[in-house]
Formats: C-alpha cells, sequence, structure tokens
C-alpha cells in the first residue's frame, strides 16, 4: 500500500494576523531541544550536564527520562557527545493535521448528511455497538462540551475529564475549534438535538455513544508543542483507570523529522502503546514530499498511521480516492506508512461557535454549530471511533489485535495517486491475530520485556494537581491542570512557555 501522509498550512500563518504579539516573558526564552538520559543520570545530575555544555536547563520530560533545554547548536552538538547523554533532540511544533477545507459534495442521500460514517460502516453496527463506556483521549486544542451533540441520555456531557497541559490556555474549553472539530467525528450525535433545531439528527460521529477525554495541550491560539503532547500522553496512562481511556487520538504532527528510534513523543507514544492504549496519529498533510511520512507520531511503527480519503460524497467505496495532500511513502527507518485510510475530506462536524476557526474561515461554516475542513486530522478521529466500537464488543484486545483488525477489515481500490486501504468496522465475532511483531522499540522502551524501562522513565502521578476554578470545565466530571511549568524547587521555569511553538495544519478553500 502506498503510504499517506498529510501536512497542511500552518496555523501560526493562516490565523497570525488575529493572535496578540508574544509577551516580553516569553518571547525571548526558547527551550530549543529536549535532551534524553542514560541509566542512573538523576535530575539534578542532569541539569548540571546540560549547564556544563553552556546550556540552560528548563523543564523535566519525566516520561521519557529528559528535560527541555535551551541550547545553540554548538552547545547541543558538544552536549550530545556526553556518554550520559542518550540522545539531543531538536524540539519543534506540534502540527495538528486539519487540511483541505471543502465546501464542495452534499454528503449521502441518507438521514445523515455526512456520508464518513456511512464509507467506515459505523451505522451497520450501531444496533450492537455504539462506543459506549469506552473513554476515548483527545490530545489537541480542547473540547467545548457543552455542545448538545456530547450529552448522554440523561442530558450530561460524555467529555467526561478535562485537563489543561499548556500554561499558557486561560480557560479548559476549546477557543481555537480544532479539538472540538475532531471529538464531534469520534462521538458527536446531532440526535441529542431539540428536535426543533434544523440541524437535529444529520451530524454524528462514528461512536456516537463514547466517552471523551479533553487533553488540552494547545494556549488559546491554537499552539502546541511536542512537549505539551508528551504530558497529554502521559496523562492519559496516568489516569486511563480513572476515565476508562482505551484509545487515544493525535490529530497533529511534529515539525521536526527524527527516527522514531530516538524522537521523544515517538517514544512517549510506544509509553502508551504499552501500557494498553491504541494510539492512532495522523499522517499528515505532506503529500508525496520525500519526507512525508517522517514526522512523529506518524512515522512510529506501533502506532496506527491514517492516512484521508475523499469518498466523493458517498458512502460507496468503490469511488474514493486518496487525497492528493495526504502524505504516504516509507519513513527514515524503512517503514511505509500510512497503515490505513478513511475519510477526510469535506467533512463537518462540531465546532465552538465563538471559536477562531469560525472566523478563519466563515464560508465554511454549516448552520451555527459546525464547520467543514479537511486532512488528516480529520481521518485519524474516524478511524478512532472504530475502534471504540470495536472495543465496546472486544473489551479485552489489546492495541495490537485493534491494529490488526483495522488492518483486515480495510478495502483496497486503485487511485490516481495511489492504493487506497479504507477502513471499516470487522466483523464483530472475529479474534484477530496480533501487529507490531518484530519491532525494535524506542531506545526508552526495554527490547528485552517490550516495555518501558522504569529505571530510566517514571510515570509520576504527583505533577498533576486539581485545576484552580479559573479552568474548570463545568460539563466535565473532573478537571485538571498540570504543574507541568515548575521546576524541582518550585519556581516557574522560565522557558516553560516558549518552547517552539506549533501549528495546526489548515488550509482552507472558501
Amino acid at each position: 500500500m502506498a503510504a499517506l501522509v498529510v501536512l497542511v498550512a500552518s496555523v501560526a500563518v493562516l490565523a497570525g494576523a488575529s493572535r496578540a504579539a508574544a509577551s516580553p516573558q516569553t518571547a525571548g526564552a526558547h527551550a530549543t531541544h529536549i535532551v534524553q538520559f542514560r541509566d542512573g543520570v538523576s535530575q539534578s545530575a542532569a541539569a548540571r550536564i546540560v549547564r556544563s555544555a553552556g546550556g540552560r536547563p528548563g523543564l523535566r520530560v519525566a516520561l521519557i527520562h529528559g528535560l527541555g533545554a535551551r541550547l545553540t547548536r554548538r552547545e547541543a552538538a558538544r552536549l550530545a557527545r556526553d556518554p550520559r547523554v542518550r540522545a539531543v533532540s531538536r524540539n519543534g511544533g506540534a502540527v495538528a493535521q486539519a487540511n483541505a477545507t471543502d465546501v464542495t459534495g452534499a454528503g449521502a442521500a441518507s438521514a445523515l448528511a455526512s456520508s464518513y460514517p456511512g464509507t467506515v460502516q459505523a451505522p451497520d453496527v450501531w444496533s450492537s455497538a455504539t462506543g459506549r463506556g469506552v473513554g476515548v483521549a483527545v490530545i489537541d486544542t480542547g473540547i467545548d462540551g457543552s455542545r448538545p451533540d456530547f450529552t448522554d441520555d440523561a442530558g450530561a456531557s460524555r467529555v467526561i475529564g478535562s485537563v489543561v497541559i499548556n500554561p499558557l490556555a486561560s480557560s479548559a474549553t476549546d477557543t481555537y475549534g480544532h479539538g472540538t472539530h475532531v471529538a464531534g467525528i469520534i462521538a458527536g450525535d446531532g440526535t441529542r438535538r431539540d428536535a426543533a433545531d434544523p440541524m437535529a439528527g444529520k451530524y454524528v460521529g462514528v461512536a456516537p455513544e463514547a466517552n471523551l477525554v479533553s487533553i488540552k495541550i494547545a494556549d488559546d491560539n491554537g499552539e502546541a508543542t511536542v512537549l505539551d503532547a508528551i504530558y497529554g500522553l502521559q496523562f492519559a496512562v496516568d489516569h486511563k483507570s480513572d476515565y476508562g481511556i482505551r484509545i487515544v487520538n493525535l490529530s497533529l504532527e511534529s515539525t521536526v523529522a527524527e527516527s522514531y528510534r530516538t524522537d521523544p513523543l515517538d517514544a512517549a507514544v510506544e509509553a502508551a502503546w504499552f501500557n494498553g492504549l491504541v494510539v492512532v496519529a495522523a499522517a499528515g498533510n505532506r503529500g508525496s514530499d520525500p519526507d512525508a511520512v517522517s514526522h512523529a507520531p506518524g512515522n512510529d511503527p506501533y502506532a496506527i498511521t491514517v492516512g484521508a480519503t475523499d469518498d466523493q460524497g458517498t458512502t460507496a467505496r468503490s469511488d474514493d480516492t486518496v487525497a492528493s495532500w495526504s502524505s504516504r511513502g516509507t519513513t527514515q527507518d524503512g517503514f511505509d506508512k500510512p497503515d490505513v485510510t478513511a475519510p477526510g475530506a469535506h467533512i463537518v462536524s462540531t465546532i465552538p461557535p465563538a471559536s477562531d476557526y469560525t472566523r478563519l474561515c466563515p464560508g465554511c461554516m454549516v448552520g451555527s454549530d459546525y464547520i467543514r475542513v479537511g486532512g488528516t486530522s480529520m481521518a485519524a478521529p474516524a478511524v478512532s471511533g472504530v475502534a471504540a466500537l470495536m472495543l465496546q464488543t472486544h473489551p479485552d484486545w489489546t492495541p495490537n489485535q485493534v491494529k490488526r483488525a483495522l488492518w483486515r477489515s480495510a478495502v483496497m481500490a486503485s487511485s490516481p495517486i495511489g492504493e487506497v486501504s479504507t477502513v471499516g468496522v470487522p466483523l464483530l465475532g472475529w479474534v484477530p491475530a496480533t501487529a507490531n511483531r518484530g519491532l525494535t522499540p524506542n531506545t526508552l522502551v526495554d527490547p528485552a520485556t517490550g516495555v518501558i524501562d522504569y529505571t530510566r522513565s517514571s510515570w509520576s502521578r504527583s505533577s498533576w494537581s486539581t485545576a484552580p476554578s479559573g479552568l474548570s470545565a463545568g460539563w466535565a466530571r473532573s478537571s485538571w491542570s498540570c504543574d507541568c511549568s515548575q521546576t524541582p524547587d518550585g519556581s516557574v521555569d522560565p522557558t516553560r512557555s516558549s518552547w517552539s511553538r506549533s501549528s495546526w495544519s489548515t488550509y482552507w478553500t472558501p
């Protein structure tokens, strides 16, 4: 199968005119690198090692036994030669994989105005599986859990938990819009709207009764970093039992291309995978560029990497084509990506009415509560929804079994730019073999056991605290904020808020 990955125009460019300038406190200092250390190096020793190389140590990254640091190129090279250092990586942005907004295509001639649920065959199993009881963590710009599409039978929000990771975020809700759109594809349910609402019942996600956990890694302008994404993954692992999290959706991409063997975001992805979480990642929107599939987390061989198709507004798969912007190719480590594809073009889903997305493309709005956008950001949550349907029926399935089942469910078809492997809901009575056999884990994973080596990386629950009232989400059962900006002595890390910014990839064609 031809690999598919997509990367779109950066939000920093698209929304830059509407954003406030960086504050004097955050504009100057940039933590430019993530440093991973070898066994036996304590946190205090790690900081001394960075200082001895001429750098400035920053935030601890417990998940990968590392820390952030502000380094020049020469200092980074000097540090990389230290035998106590495992890897020195540039800290790039984490880019959302929304892409081509397309206001054409009316959808299937059915009760639903969108065709993508039918394309992945979700309605065929809704009588027996709707995702009920399965938790999906959305690591993104937040979720507006007050939308009626996210309510349950009792009228309570199915966004059952909310955490704010980014210290520059002033709200737990989604002020940008990307995360709410992604969440709607996974688990939105427009039938929950008032019968008098003209939009009632038109737009329904793939797993309309799944629970959602909002892990907001972006600031209020939708910007996030690789480090934010890593902390988001750590929260999902630390609290998987609290919220019933089985799946993590990552509709984003690092702006730095690095081997999955040493990339810190890939390490965190594998840590989540080995802790029993299915990790679904957007492939990216770089088309067939030479480095199209070289960016974390989509380049990780363990993760389920999703490319995008255009289903042409029909539920039939025979007319599906690979989206030209959907990334495809071979990673720097020799793996073909993506693993599967799903509808990702002209996808209508939920949007917070006052969010940035509504202003970036007014012509893309569908009514006042929905918007049509596209990208592998939209394809990944369709697969997360399918995984939720599977795990409701087979709660004992491992991530490797889920991945294998998704592979087997995919239907191959030819396309002008490559083969399409559109995922669908597999036969729910079928028990798959496992995937990912014979892979070599990231260097932070013990290859002898296939799990995280806790002597080098610890999952610290103490780094999470109850959110202050200003960050609470009234629609969530519980809210948290992260003490991610604190150093060991309790002071605020001055470099935390100025790690290289990421942009959510969005390409608007009103």
